[in-house]
């Protein structure tokens, strides 16, 4: 349990500290790192900040370790800038990574298995005067089966009342180290390879690698990618061009990729090669690149050029034999031997 802390702060602090974690929006509705905080839908009254208390002042986010049946509790300060009361909503949520690879946080009448059902809000909304700000208590409570590993979600504050600002929400992103050993580990699923060969028989062709990754362990990770295609025994290997990092994927997440490959010889039996580089970064931001991992997969193709070569070679050699019989047929007969008669005398 932490040490009792102050509640309220003045209303230009709060403000300050807002202007510092602003920007958890640029994902929709938070991002990792610092800035304001924006709405996921147009401009909205009010900011959020993290309470100044024991575990500092002026914080970005949050960033908890704790062991399974651990507790301690903190705060969300909400700061009213408009000229009328404002009714909000206050509560946790889980992260996911959207198809656009943005953390964003799931919805209040959403399902939450992690962070959302481990955090609790000494109440569920706030009103809030114009010009002032209110801090908002939430614990965060362990249960002790609580699996080991990285878990991301938010606190969220959003409009109480439907109207116009309906679907707008503020939040502040909560990083948790649940603690136990760590397993990162990511894979490579659903690898495939598509050649298109080109008009010209004798020319190279491109080749498109899909694939999904999933992080498999219990670690928040990215993905460094580099993938080839090659022929038999890694002979005419082509390599796809500089592949941007995958977005931090949280635990069990996936991400799709497509990646062309160009000037792919069509040796009968292609392979595609996968290899991802898991990028581990810590709550102090270093970045550590861990142990490569590898998924392959084949298509076969038809090689036009060789195939052009053997179908030559064979109307050569036919048209050698073909020349070769008729000459023997041509051949002039020696000349014919016949019977001397015999004379008598």
């Amino acid at each position: 349990m932490q040490p009792s802390r102050p509640r309220t702060t003045t209303a230009a602090r709060s403000i300050a500290r807002a202007v510092v974690v602003a920007l958890l929006a640029a994902s929709g509705l938070f991002a990792a790192g610092t800035g304001p905080a924006a709405a996921a839908d147009g401009e909205v009254s009010w900011t959020v900040a993290t309470a100044s208390n024991d575990f500092g002042s002026d914080r970005p986010d949050y960033s908890y370790t704790l062991d399974p049946g651990g507790r301690l509790d903190d705060g969300i300060v909400v700061a009213n800038n408009g000229t009328t009361p404002l009714h909000l909503d206050v509560y946790a949520a889980d992260a996911f990574t959207t198809g656009q690879g943005r953390l964003d946080l799931r919805g209040k009448d959403a399902k939450q298995t992690g962070v959302g059902a481990w955090i609790r809000t000494d109440r569920p909304d706030v009103t809030i005067p114009p010009g002032k700000t209110a801090e908002v208590p939430f614990t965060v409570a362990l249960p002790g089966d609580a699996a080991p590993g990285e878990y991301m979600g938010g606190i969220v504050t959003s409009p109480a009342d439907a109207g116009a600002a309906a679907g707008q929400r503020l939040g502040i992103r909560i990083r948790l180290r649940v603690g136990g050993e760590l397993h990162p580990s990511l894979s490579v699923e659903n690898l495939q390879v598509r050649y298109s060969g080109t008009s010209n028989p004798l020319d190279t062709g491109d080749a498109t690698v899909t694939y999904t990754i999933r992080n498999t362990g219990n670690s928040i990770l990215a993905a460094r990618q580099t993938v080839s295609v090659a022929g038999p025994f890694g002979h005419w290997e082509a390599r796809a061009g500089h592949i941007d990092d995958s977005p931090q994927l949280l635990p069990g997440d996936t991400w799709k990729v497509s990646v062309p490959v160009k000037g792919v010889t069509p040796a009968l039996r292609l392979t595609g090669t996968v290899t991802l580089v898991p990028l581990l970064t810590d709550a102090a931001g270093s970045i550590a690149p861990l142990a490569a991992v590898d998924g392959t997969a084949g298509v076969w193709t038809l090689p036009w050029a060789p195939l052009l070569a053997l179908l030559v070679v064979c109307g050569l050699v036919v048209a050698a034999l073909a020349v070769r019989r008729r000459r023997r047929t041509a051949l002039p007969h020696g000349p014919a031997h016949s019977a001397t008669p015999l004379t008598q005398e």
